[in-house]
């Protein structure tokens, strides 16, 4: 085999398996808070009293039915008392509660994160991880397990020490949203409305409006605390309506800095028309301190109601699958793969000419239907047959052709195995575009077929990918792609062999005719 040819396959980013602030506990790996002494007091009797003092000032009707909240997520001495508000409106008991937080700090483009742990533990002691049920979420690709995501997030570890003196005995889910699509929100939220029963909670982590110098956000300056609070309660009324839609747009429109708007849209999108949501509290650090020079605002939202009947979500999932089906780009007409290899071709070079990312009407590319639907794309640069780059997106993030300008520029400048492509290199470079399906779980890797299928290999939160043309050119057939494809993941040659996971898909792939 050409080794020097293996060596520049595609390639994505492979994430480690190790976690981040946690240790090994026998056999068993426990995920540490990254909080305690920061965000809230690090000794227990302290913390034990902190959190006692705010359900002693909690004064709220607790209701039977409720299935879901939204909770701040600031240190507790901002927002501890207005989380515990919400906490306190919940009278019953849960088997399992499901955190969804945002991600701060760590760019994460439509995927969700899982920690592969056992137990996670604070000052106030071990909480089961349902194990379970992550593992069921990691069946899709939209969730991952990235370590990273729990190093300095505090969005959802917030919530854990206030849950556990309310509730002693459940398990917990946490679940890191990175940057998502209304698509991938839409996804995240059917996998999980399928998972969840009546025992379980669901908690979306998330203040409201950032307001301040601090924030990059004054829309005001006259009249902040009604002027902000306008703002929030307009967010509040599109969530009382249930329209994840909606609350979406009016943030975009807006401006309104809410940091979990994206687990709040997934909340909204689980849950059922019949469900009603309450407002339990609303405060702001403005109104704390005195001060609202910079202010932040946290609410408590209680949802009650009851969960979707399960045939109604699996005949809402298979709806969801069909449409996709339907509206795929596979259906690419020749007229539209000549137009994406322009648009390629145009974008990398606007690009290198102007140092900016184009949008499409800065080229002159005609848009067909298919290119605007939803889709997933790799670009491919090769200079004198040789690979010069290749990026690409394996879940859709938008558009199909924004996906292609997006890759082909990242394909130029930014795979990290080559020197950035110059604007005289341009004309040797040829471009091939793969048009990707989503990944599908497939349940072992002998359903894998050479040349048509491109190949997910995940095992220990570590992953890599081959698109279908690569096992042809190398020659190589299911045994040898495998094994090479478990190297460029970290692992062991051997790993596929015994409990990796495999997921599938398949490309509509293009390409200049020099």
């Amino acid at each position: 085999m050409n080794t020097g040819k293996w060596k520049i396959l595609l390639t994505v980013l492979t994430l480690t398996a190790v976690l981040p602030a946690a240790e090994e506990a026998g056999k068993e790996t426990v995920l540490k808070s990254t909080l305690a002494g920061q965000w809230y007091p690090a000794d227990a009797d302290t913390l034990k009293k902190q959190i006692e003092g705010f359900f002693q000032k909690a004064e709220v009707k607790p209701k039977s039915d409720v299935i879901a909240l939204i909770l701040p997520h600031a240190g507790y001495q901002y927002s501890g008392q207005t989380a515990v508000y919400g906490i306190q409106a919940a009278e019953r008991q849960y088997k399992r509660i499901v955190v969804i937080g945002p991600t701060h700090r760590l760019p994460m483009v439509d995927v969700l994160s899982v920690p592969d742990a056992v137990y996670y533990e604070t000052p106030l002691g071990r909480i089961p991880f349902d194990t379970e049920f992550a593992q069921k979420l990691l069946k899709n690709p939209v969730f991952q397990n990235i370590p990273q995501a729990y190093r300095y997030e505090h969005s959802v570890q917030i919530e854990v020490p206030l849950l556990q003196a309310k509730w002693k005995d459940f398990k917990l889910v946490l679940i890191v949203a990175g940057d998502c699509s209304p698509q991938t929100i839409d996804k995240a939220a059917a996998v999980l409305r399928n998972l969840v029963d009546e025992d379980t909670l669901v908690v979306a982590s998330s203040d409201f409006v950032h307001y301040g110098p601090n924030y990059d956000y004054v829309p005001f300056t006259e009249n902040i605390p009604e002027q902000i609070r306008k703002l929030d309660m307009g967010a509040y009324e599109r969530i009382a309506a249930l329209d994840a839609k909606g609350f979406l747009e009016y943030r975009q429109k807006t401006g309104a800095t809410i940091c979990g708007y994206i687990p709040i849209a997934i909340l909204l999108s689980m849950l059922d028309k019949s469900a009603k949501a309450e407002l339990i509290k609303y405060t702001t650090s403005g109104e704390l301190t005195g001060d609202f020079t910079n202010s932040v605002s946290y609410l408590s939202v209680a949802f009650s109601g009851s969960r979707q009947k399960k045939e109604k979500q699996e005949n809402k999932e298979i709806s969801m699958e069909k449409q996709e089906n339907k509206q795929g780009y596979m259906g690419l007409s020749e007229a539209e793969k000549k137009e994406l290899l322009k648009l390629a071709r145009s974008a990398l070079v606007y690009y290198l000419e102007k140092g900016k990312t184009p949008v499409a009407s800065d080229l002159d590319v005609s848009i067909g239907p298919a290119m605007k639907k939803n889709g997933a794309a790799f670009v491919t640069l090769k200079e004198h047959s040789e690979l010069r780059g290749c990026i690409g997106d394996i879940i859709a993030q938008g558009p199909l052709y924004e996906s292609v300008i997006r890759n082909a520029i990242n394909a130029g400048v930014n795979d990290w195995r080559f020197m950035q492509v110059t604007k005289a290199e341009c004309d040797d470079i040829e471009f091939e575009i793969s048009a990707l399906t989503e990944p599908k779980l497939i349940s072992s890797y002998k359903q894998i077929r050479i040349g048509i299928d491109g190949v997910i290999l995940r095992k220990r939160g570590a992953s890599a990918v081959f698109l279908p043309q690569v096992a042809p050119e190398q020659g190589w057939n299911v045994e040898e792609m495998l094994t090479h494809l478990s190297l460029k993941a970290g692992l062991p040659a051997d790993a596929w062999k015994d409990g990796a996971e495999f997921f599938v898909f398949q490309a509509d792939v293009f390409g200049e005719e020099k």
